[in-house]
């Protein structure tokens, strides 16, 4: 259902991209060149039409991202992260924790500079 609606969301923004370039501009825009269909319906008949069509994909646009919104797949609440497993791993192996070790002696000595 997601994905129905992730397609049509594309689907509606191509949609509403052509539409608002064949809107009138104030240069005239793509709908002056049409002189034919300003025989059949009228100058003003063709872009009452056009407008109604941008604020329907519009609204389509709207009500199909709050429909996403909703239908949104939620991941599953994992009981331990990543990073607590690897702070686990980790303190298995960490020297300071391992039974027996002297905390006071140092690892390793300090090398002195030969003179």
């Amino acid at each position: 259902m997601y994905v129905l609606l992730i397609v049509l969301i594309v689907f509606v923004a191509i949609l509403l991209c052509g539409v608002v370039m064949i809107q009138n501009s104030k240069g005239g825009g793509l709908a002056s060149s049409f002189a034919s269909s300003n025989q059949i319906m009228g100058v003003r008949k063709t872009t009452d039409f056009i407008e109604k069509f941008t604020w329907g994909c519009a609204i389509v646009m709207v009500v199909l991202s709050i429909a996403t919104a909703y239908v949104l797949p939620h991941g599953t609440v994992a009981t331990h992260s990543v990073l607590q497993d690897e702070a686990q791993s980790e303190s298995l192996v960490n020297p300071v924790t391992v039974p027996g070790f002297d905390a006071a002696v140092p690892a390793e000595t300090p090398a002195t500079p030969a003179e």
